[in-house]
């Protein structure tokens, strides 16, 4: 697939999901609510609108497209890992997590709000997630919702992306350096666990067989440990300006990735060995040409510039 037709299939995705978070996020109360804080809806909006690949979402529903499942189901569970996502970014920029100033070009919603409200956006947006996929609107059966939230659920928590900030939070005071399988292990928490779920959700909601299912998962594993190896490589090598965010922090803080483990030769070679994984994986799944779009994600995430 070429870059033009991957790159407007992905801005397609980001769109309609855009349009799913803008519904989500209005200013006003939805039906059911008693009143929606005018700060809180505002910063909420402010780290979830109008930045981003909406990469998470576009595995969701490229994975169900290639699956035969199109439609607004996809896209509504794409909006919930989104707010997760959104979460998550709020509050590993505090003060008390990475202490940083910029996201996406612009000041961090601690930063252009105040901590306690960030702190509540990123709350209110975990807890908005759960309201999407538990809406019959997402899916009509009540075991795929119920599948859907269960597993975002456990990426999200203890043995997933909170573990994983846990981990990651030790490794910088550790008396040694982590082994390259255990930053594997912290980066597939940490990381990997919301991407890999991404592409779970998208073979749930298009009731996928066993096998596809399992075929997925493994493809879903690989390309979220080639995310996060591309990120580190971004901050050891890319220009601050180029990827909205300040650059070499993960030295200066003695932060745990393969780069530190491996070397940038080596963790170069383990992002190549992950997309050919993820290749092998998706082929194993069946779906045969109908996958061209996810093929070209794995290529896309290993080649990212920001």
């Amino acid at each position: 697939m070429d870059e033009n037709a991957f790159q407007k299939r992905l801005a397609e995705t980001a769109a309609a999901v855009e349009r799913e978070l803008e519904a989500q996020l209005a200013l006003d109360p939805q039906p059911g609510e008693l009143g929606r804080p005018r700060r809180l809806i505002e910063a909420m909006r402010y780290a979830t609108l109008g930045g981003g690949k909406r990469l998470r979402p576009f595995l969701v529903v490229e994975t169900a497209r290639a699956l035969g499942r199109a439609g607004n189901g996809p896209v509504r569970a794409g909006a919930a890992i989104e707010c997760v996502h959104a979460y998550s970014l709020i509050h590993d920029d505090l003060p008390a997590m990475d202490d940083d100033d910029l996201r996406r070009g612009r000041p961090t919603t601690h930063r252009a709000f105040d901590e306690a409200t960030a702190i509540l956006a990123g709350d209110a947006l975990q807890a908005l997630a759960f309201t999407i996929l538990a809406d019959p609107a997402t899916d009509a059966s009540g075991d795929t919702r119920a599948s859907l939230s269960a597993g975002l659920a456990r990426a999200a928590g203890l043995a997933g992306m909170v573990g994983g900030q846990t981990l990651d939070i030790e490794a910088e005071t550790a008396p040694m350096p982590l082994s390259p399988e255990e930053v594997r292990r912290l980066q597939a928490m940490k990381t990997g666990a919301l991407i890999a779920f991404s592409v779970e959700a998208g073979a749930l909601i298009a009731a996928a067989s066993p096998a596809a299912r399992d075929a997925f998962r493994d493809y879903g594993r690989a390309v979220g440990a080639a995310f996060q190896i591309a990120d580190d490589l971004l901050d050891a090598e890319g220009d601050a300006a180029i990827i909205g965010k300040r650059a070499g922090k993960d030295a200066e803080r003695h932060k745990a990735t393969l780069i530190a483990a491996l070397g940038i030769d080596g963790a170069k070679r383990e992002l190549a060995r992950l997309v050919a994984a993820a290749k092998a994986a998706l082929a194993a799944s069946g779906v045969g040409e109908k996958g061209e779009v996810l093929r070209a994600a794995a290529e896309f995430v290993a080649m990212r510039k920001r």
